[in-house]
């Protein structure tokens, strides 16, 4: 194993629940929920106050995983189906119909999914752009940051990133954060032709403070202008609202924004709760490679989003 890489277990942090469990339970339905990762995401959200699990799939699978777990799901909803599409199908129907406050992946391809919750018929989309945001908390406790978008959009277009600006500082106040501060990423301060990113990252941030959105936001900026305050000092940046304190890196593409995300949880034992934004009902991408840390996480972002 390289030397970069931490040991460190990724903790999701107690604040981020108790403001999830303030804000009430969420009713999630777990799309194919009989594998053991959703099933333990179900049983610890719920052990911590946040959840209401739906759980959608195959009825054996589902009350084999939670016998295993020693968990009694007795008093849950339980959806019967066969195969990942009507599982999709039925977990989103059910959650645009109002009957779930947010629709998770379970043990189903993710294309699969993303069909299913995108399908018109769902009730899902809302004719808003759909932007996936990470918020990823480092294993010591200390602030976290919010990465848009690495997940779902591959090369966002403007108006899409300027959703993204949206949604990071709508969950940014739900978070706590009055006024978020949002850094735009290039490879540079400096707009210059040859890097259209930071000529876009500009743009971003200029429609934004001409929106009064409210939040800080600058752009364009390097990954060691948004995170260290000493380069912020180096290259004589101290009057930058958003230089080394960003609250959210919004990014240019998936590439970035992946490695960025991946870079956080790998090199420094983040914890990465994700999830997407603009429809009806919030939607967490979880993965087959999140820890159960993460997962509860993204059941906590879903709780404080459920209904904004």
């Amino acid at each position: 194993m390289t030397g970069f890489l931490s040991s460190l277990a990724p903790i999701c942090p107690p604040a981020l629940i108790e403001r999830a469990r303030a804000a009430g339970l969420a009713r999630i339905a777990i799309a194919r929920a009989g594998a053991t990762l959703p099933m333990e995401a179900a049983r610890d959200a719920t052990a911590a106050g946040i959840m209401e699990p739906v759980l959608v799939g195959e009825a054996d699978a589902i009350r084999a995983e939670a016998e295993k777990l020693n968990w009694d799901i007795s008093a849950f909803r339980l959806i019967e189906t066969e195969g990942e599409a009507a599982a999709g199908d039925a977990a989103a129907r059910l959650t645009g119909a109002g009957e779930a406050d947010a629709l998770m992946k379970g043990h189903l391809h993710t294309d699969v999914f993303m069909k299913a919750a995108l399908n018109r018929e769902a009730g899902l989309r809302t004719g808003k752009r759909l932007v996936h945001v990470f918020h990823i908390s480092p294993p010591d406790g200390s602030r976290s940051i919010m990465v848009s978008d690495a997940a779902l959009n591959v090369t966002p277009d403007m108006e899409t990133r300027r959703a993204a600006v949206g949604c990071v500082t709508q969950l940014g106040n739900l978070l706590g954060i009055a006024r978020p501060k949002l850094a735009v990423l290039s490879a540079t301060e400096t707009p210059i032709p040859s890097m259209p990113s930071s000529e876009e990252a500009r743009a971003l941030a200029d429609w934004a403070r001409a929106e009064g959105i409210r939040a800080d936001i600058s752009g364009p900026l390097a990954l060691d202008l948004m995170l260290s305050p000493e380069a912020v000092a180096v290259k004589g940046m101290t009057n930058d609202p958003v230089a080394g304190r960003a609250d959210a890196i919004l990014v240019p593409d998936i590439i970035s924004g992946n490695a960025i995300f991946k870079a956080l949880v790998y090199l420094s034992g983040g914890c990465a709760g994700g999830v997407v934004m603009g429809a009806a009902a919030p939607i967490l991408l979880t993965s087959r490679a999140d820890p159960p840390a993460a997962r509860l996480a993204s059941a906590a972002l879903a709780s404080l989003l459920k209904g904004a």
